[in-house]
Parts: C-alpha cells; sequence; structure tokens
C-alpha cells in the first residue's frame, strides 16, 4: 500500500509523456489530498525501459499494456481503492483512516502528525462535501 500526505494513494492508469512519446495505460498511483501522481512501483522498472526504446525510436505514442503481461488485479492488489470505485466511497474510506490515524497520533502526542492529519481531513471533508452536492443535485 503506498501512501502521500498520509492519506492511501488510488490506483488506476493513464497517459505519461516521457520527453515526446506519450505511454497510455500506465499503472499509476494517485494521491486523493494534493493530486501527486506516481508510476505504480510494480511496474516502474518496466515503464523506464519502455518509455527509454519508444523514444529512442522516435515512436510518438505507445500503449503500455502492449509490453506488460501483468494484470490490473495483481499490479493493484495492495491499493485499498481503485480510481474505478465510486469517488464517495473513496473519500469516505479515506476520512476514515485517517480518523483512525488521529487517534494514534493524539495517543502519541505527536501534534506535528495531528497537524497534517487535521488539514488532511479538511481537504477530504470539503471534497465529501462537493460529491455529495452532486450526488443530490444529478
Amino acid at each position: 500500500m503506498s501512501y502521500c500526505c498520509g492519506a492511501s494513494m488510488v490506483g488506476t492508469k493513464g497517459t505519461l509523456k516521457h520527453y515526446r512519446t506519450q505511454v497510455h495505460n500506465v499503472p499509476l498511483l494517485f494521491c486523493p489530498v494534493c493530486h501527486r501522481i506516481e508510476v505504480h512501483y510494480k511496474v516502474e522498472n518496466e515503464y523506464e525501459i519502455l518509455a527509454e526504446y519508444a523514444h529512442g525510436d522516435g515512436a510518438s505514442e505507445i500503449d503500455f499494456q502492449d509490453y506488460v503481461m501483468e494484470d490490473d488485479d495483481t499490479i493493484f492488489e495492495n491499493c485499498v481503492n481503485r480510481e474505478s470505485e465510486d469517488a464517495f466511497e473513496i473519500v469516505k474510506r479515506q476520512i476514515d483512516m485517517s480518523l483512525d490515524l488521529l487517534t494514534v497520533a493524539k495517543q502519541m502526542n505527536d501534534e506535528k502528525w495531528q497537524g497534517e492529519l487535521k488539514r488532511r481531513l479538511a481537504v477530504m471533508s470539503q471534497r465529501r462535501s462537493r460529491l455529495q452536492h452532486n450526488k443530490s443535485g444529478s
């Protein structure tokens, strides 16, 4: 499981640009709090090699899925959430995990961690409110 800002990162697929080459369907980890994106660590080496070769060959775009044999379930098995899930449910789980961590931080008297968790909870609460509003407005 990967974390950023203390939130568990969401497993997804996306397109990354390596110089002039676009690599599609790259397994990624996405932070729902700060929106940081990174290549999933299980395929990081494969991505770097493939992107370098494609760039060296002058390819403008390639599909990562054509070259990597692992399936999505295997790659994303360690992710708490996946982008294909309901966004409201993802945010609720993120809030629940942050609240659990806040309890631990309070027990440890770690004020810095408590502050970080409270900021994260504020961001996730705003997102939950927007999603709830959009859900009821639809």
